[in-house]
């Protein structure tokens, strides 16, 4: 394993933190929760950074990564759905779409593993982007831009997996 993979596999430390301090939201739990977010999100560029810089980009890495992306986004978003602070259905949109993915890159036609394209990244950026406004105490000041921007990587989400899966299932038929 390098130094990217290792940078990735981090993001993972601090996802307990970021779930414990959302169980108990006081106002200084969330700011907590939001700075160890944030950090843990920096790697989510470091890494990838990292391995085209140091030419170390590899399959595991390009495993890694978006896994490692999905548990970070899915610890908040479920403990906001607990805080009834997002829909439990838009959620729900946003795992089934990753399942139905991550079930189609074991396809085992599927003979190498493909990094994410601009719309996965855009996608993952808008997730990040709700949390990181959805997070904060003071709703009134975050919420309203929160939730839009919820609905947007909801939005960024299904499109990313329809081009995803499109391209791929016209190429089968063939």
């Amino acid at each position: 394993m390098n130094l990217p993979t290792w940078i990735t596999i981090s993001r993972l430390f601090g996802l307990p933190f970021i779930v414990y301090f959302l169980s108990n939201p006081t106002t200084n739990h969330r700011w907590f929760a939001l700075i160890i977010f944030l950090l843990a999100s920096l790697t989510d560029w470091l890494d990838g950074y990292l391995a085209r810089k140091l030419n170390q980009v590899t399959d595991l890495g390009k495993f890694l990564d978006p896994l490692v992306d999905k548990l970070l986004v899915f610890g908040p978003f479920l403990m906001l759905v607990e805080l009834q602070e997002i829909p439990a259905w838009g959620v729900f949109l946003i795992l089934a779409r990753e399942l139905a993915i991550a079930g189609w890159r074991v396809n085992p036609s599927q003979t190498a593993i493909v990094g994410a394209n601009i719309w996965g990244k855009l996608k993952t950026v808008t997730q990040i982007g709700a949390i990181a406004l959805l997070i904060p105490p003071f709703p009134e000041l975050y919420y309203p831009w929160g939730i839009l921007t919820f609905w947007l990587a909801v939005a960024l989400t299904l499109i990313s997996g329809m081009i995803y899966i499109w391209p791929n299932s016209s190429s089968q038929i063939a």
